[in-house]
């Protein structure tokens, strides 16, 4: 006889594994036209699986263009913008959450208000101020913005900041240590976990990113991989197979440092308010 509880898992198991297919399918039929001859990609009905596996076309699409070079210019706004995000974010949030000056309130409503206005509303105007900076056409406008703080981050970590007790601060000031001491040589380390996750969803926004880069750049040399991926389309044909192929090659670095901070993520979110 069958166990009720035997049987719960097997249906608990068998819906997580439809939904994970499901979620898989659109990556399963990406990697499937990326190693699919020219014959297969674009012949109709579509062809399942390949009759070969051709996978010279991850090599070959990568050398089409200066993959190399969009590689180098997206790691320099990526790795800026989570160095710049982490710094600036987690200054202001120390600010909010532990100094108690007029208007402080009022100010932190403010911020929260401005996580209600698109970015679509304020690209106009930053593209404005960085023409007048002569910065278009290069990647300081998809760098400097970071470091300047980001609303929601700002949230994230004051939220954070407020599980910590402030006896380990009073303790360190009666030590002689300063407010930048502490933010430096308490805070910082204690803010690993929302750090952690500050920086994978900083990564992913700055990797990903497709708008900023089409806006403010214009020399090929300063394409970053999003955009350069786009060179692919043309005015009446996409080449379809390249396209598959070195979407998945992009695709791996959010991958792999996701799953690396997978622990700090859930650690991080479990203790932001989130759960």
């Amino acid at each position: 006889m069958i166990q009720p509880n035997r049987v719960y898992k097997w249906m608990i198991h068998s819906v997580l594994f439809f939904f994970s297919f499901l979620f898989l399918a659109p990556f399963i039929w990406m990697f499937l036209t990326a190693v699919k001859s020219p014959q297969e990609a674009f012949v109709y009905p579509p062809v399942w699986f390949p009759s070969e596996f051709h996978f010279s076309n991850f090599l070959e699409a990568w050398n089409k263009l200066p993959f190399m070079t969009f590689l180098l210019n997206s790691v320099i706004v990526t790795g800026l913008g989570v160095i710049g995000q982490l710094l600036a974010s987690s200054l202001v949030a120390y600010g909010f959450a532990r100094f108690d000056f007029k208007g402080r309130d009022t100010l932190f409503m403010i911020l929260l208000a401005s996580m209600m206005i698109p970015w679509d509303v304020t690209a106009i105007p930053q593209y404005i101020e960085f023409n007048a900076l002569g910065w278009i056409d290069t990647l300081l406008p998809l760098i400097v913005p970071t470091w300047f703080g980001s609303p929601f981050f700002i949230f994230l970590f004051r939220q954070y900041l407020l599980t910590i007790p402030k006896e380990l601060e009073d303790a360190a000031r009666i030590d002689g240590a300063n407010s930048l001491q502490i933010y430096l040589k308490i805070i910082l380390p204690l803010m690993s976990p929302v750090l952690v996750v500050g920086g994978v969803y900083q990564m992913i926004n700055s990797w990903n990113d497709y708008l900023g880069p089409l806006i403010f750049l214009n020399d090929q040399s300063k394409y970053t991989l999003t955009l350069g991926l786009m060179q692919f389309k043309g005015m009446f044909d996409v080449d379809v197979i390249s396209v598959m192929a070195t979407t998945l090659l992009i695709c791996v670095p959010p991958i792999f440092v996701f799953f690396l901070a997978q622990r700090y993520i859930m650690d991080g979110a479990s203790t932001t308010g989130f759960k």
